[in-house]
């Protein structure tokens, strides 16, 4: 029996769909071709066939007694056919990207941005590990951080983010509390302090020239996620980073105590070796979003 040269699979798909929701507009769209090309290719499958399978003239689109009976028996045949196919289809190959950061880092500020990336990218795994606050290494497992360094390693690529900056912050009602008169703070300013940064109030002292009470109550976290928990209660006053600590301030349970900031001497840099290109490109999208963030 010879084969017909216009038989087309496509022609018998668009039929199929076209059926199925009874609209060459619809089909169009699932389909991703025009409505007329729809029309098209079902013009063509009748003229073949040499039957009508659509009732042409009422406003619904109806098929006819032919057109109901191709659609039973071919429906199953393109559903098996796609089924087929999809067995022998090749998945995406996919890659996987340890990165570490630390805590508060990625807590307020890395997490809540990664969507950006995993959305654009979905064949790309992203493992997010936290590790130690104030250790400047690059962990052996990971591979790529962001940590803070005073001097980056020299052993592989380190790109720079932004310089540790802090701002001196509180609750709301903290804040209604305060007095400072001729510089020096006059009311009861008890303080949180970071044990890595121990000296850091006394730096923001003298650069903002403010003056703190003396004999000051002083509570010593070793988080920064606890420091600004603290703040938040009321307990003190606390050196917020910014703007990794933006989303707390936004929301209102920290207020700026001053306007004055203090920049650290450490800086948060993305350190690791070159990659696949994978890597590359998850490199690329977190200079882009945190480099020019602030």
């Amino acid at each position: 029996m010879p084969v017909n040269p216009r038989f087309s699979l496509r022609g018998l798909r668009s039929f199929c769909v076209a059926a199925r929701y009874g609209s060459f507009r619809t089909a169009a769209e699932e389909l991703h071709i025009t409505a007329s090309a729809v029309s098209h290719q079902i013009k063509n499958l009748e003229e073949m066939l040499g039957e009508q399978l659509f009732e042409r003239g009422g406003r619904e689109l109806k098929l006819s007694s032919v057109g109901a009976q191709l659609y039973e028996d071919v429906t199953p045949l393109i559903e098996q056919l796609d089924a087929m196919v999809a067995r022998y289809k090749k998945a995406p190959e996919r890659s996987s990207i340890r990165i570490s950061v630390q805590p508060f880092f990625a807590s307020e500020y890395f997490i809540p941005r990664l969507h950006d990336f995993t959305a654009t990218h979905p064949t790309i795994d992203i493992k997010v590990g936290t590790s130690d606050e104030s250790a400047e290494r690059h962990p052996g497992d990971a591979d790529l951080s962001i940590r803070l360094f005073r001097t980056p390693p020299a052993d592989m690529r380190s790109d720079l983010l932004f310089p540790l900056t802090m701002a001196p912050a509180g609750s709301p009602e903290f804040q209604r509390s305060m007095v400072v008169k001729g510089g020096k703070i006059c009311s009861d300013f008890p303080i949180i302090v970071h044990e890595t940064y121990p000296n850091a109030w006394k730096q923001w002292s003298e650069a903002a020239g403010i003056e703190l009470p003396d004999n000051q109550k002083v509570t010593r976290l070793d988080s920064m996620i606890a420091v600004v928990r603290a703040a938040q209660r009321g307990i003190g006053a606390a050196l917020v980073p910014i703007p990794i600590g933006n989303l707390w301030f936004e929301e209102g349970s920290v207020v700026r105590l001053f306007d004055k900031e203090l920049v650290a001497n450490v800086s948060y840099y993305l350190v690791g070796p070159e990659g696949d290109a994978s890597l590359e490109r998850f490199r690329s999208w977190i200079l882009q979003t945190f480099v020019t963030a602030r």
